[in-house]
């Protein structure tokens, strides 16, 4: 069934036709009547604020609730405190990656669970009968997310309570030009930002609300082609677009970080996850193309005659001024500096492997405090 964003008819008057594809069965403005790049750059250099309510949120809650997520996700559920979120990994019996997911912890008995286009409302039904825990899709809920330098500015005088205190991936239930909301520090852009979920009866009076205030800092309203191109800049990983193989680890896409094998309480696919640590057939990377445009996903990669990869995202950076791949390459070709070349449908094209992020890669800008 299809849902819809209350913000539509605001995405039409900004030159959305939400006729493109959809996204978790929700159109998608992908663009506006303005250049995506001038986008980037307002989330660059002040803020832009995004609709992302295509995002699926499940409400987990009961006494079961810890115990069923510590069974379906690779982190450790119970290390998890209230006003905390994590990524985590979530895979198959295989140890294959079968979904996006955040899990935001409210209490000791009740989560937000943020997935996108996988399996998770599946595993979910199925581990949580018999148990003493209740799942519901939150259907009400909208995100609004407002990314750049300037958007603690912009939100802290219109919040009841210390934003410039809240730490990174930390939540609070509060309130914002006098409507309830919960505030969380975050987003997909690679810059300091914040994520508001409201109610669907507060998300335009809130979305004029924060245009409004951000008008004296030049925010601007901005489109999903632009957050596409920032979370590309960003290296942050879309699933299943980085996850090509369809058994791709979580190993093979560095997120190491996103797996707890030491808890306790034994998950979907922890011993698969065990044994194929250290068995990499690929691993993600990143190429700066010699291209005045992006090259094509699932474009192949070689060196001489051997095909050593894919690309598994591209965009052109304008900020940057350079053509990016995010790419999956044989574990033998990840030193920096290394030269290959990219075969598109547009040609053959040289490319080097680089550090990623290509945008700023000590990620200081989501954490500005180091700087101080």
């Amino acid at each position: 069934m299809q849902r819809n964003s209350v913000l539509n008819e605001r995405h039409r008057q900004l030159g959305s036709k939400l006729d493109g594809d959809t996204w978790n069965n929700m159109p998608i403005p992908w663009s506006y009547n303005r250049d995506a790049h001038e986008e980037v750059i307002a989330t660059r250099t002040r803020a832009a604020l995004y609709d992302v309510s295509a995002l699926n949120i499940v409400q987990v809650s009961g006494p079961d609730a810890e115990a069923v997520l510590d069974q379906m996700l690779a982190i450790d559920i119970t290390r998890l405190k209230p006003g905390t979120a994590r990524l985590s990994a979530e895979v198959n019996e295989s140890g294959a990656l079968v979904d996006d997911i955040m899990v935001m912890r409210d209490a000791a008995d009740r989560f937000r669970v943020s997935h996108g286009s996988g399996a998770t409302p599946q595993t979910l039904a199925r581990l949580a009968e018999g148990k003493q825990v209740e799942i519901v899709s939150d259907q009400d809920v909208h995100i609004l997310s407002l990314q750049g330098p300037l958007s603690r500015d912009v939100l802290a005088p219109h919040v009841a309570g210390d934003l410039a205190g809240l730490p990174y991936f930390n939540h609070f239930p509060t309130t914002i030009f006098g409507k309830q909301v919960i505030i969380g520090r975050g987003g997909y852009s690679g810059e300091l930002g914040y994520e508001v979920y409201c109610s669907r009866a507060d998300a335009v009076f809130l979305w004029d609300s924060i245009l409004e205030a951000g008008k004296p800092f030049g925010v601007i309203p901005a489109s999903w082609n632009a957050l596409e191109l920032t979370r590309v800049e960003g290296g942050l990983l879309f699933f299943p677009f980085e996850m090509p193989e369809g058994d791709t680890t979580p190993w093979e896409v560095n997120m190491d970080w996103a797996v707890d094998l030491d808890k306790k309480a034994d998950f979907i696919g922890k011993q698969a996850l065990a044994h194929l640590k250290g068995r990499e057939r690929v691993k993600q990377a990143g190429l700066h193309v010699d291209h005045h445009a992006a090259v094509e996903a699932g474009a192949p990669i070689f060196d001489g005659s051997q095909q050593v990869g894919v690309v598994t995202t591209a965009s052109y950076s304008r900020l940057l001024m350079q053509s990016l791949a995010m790419v999956h390459l044989k574990p033998t070709h990840l030193k920096l500096g290394t030269s290959l070349t990219v075969r598109s449908q547009s040609g053959d094209f040289k490319a080097t492997v680089v550090r990623t992020p290509f945008y700023d890669p000590r990620r200081l800008r989501t954490h500005p405090e180091k700087l101080a």
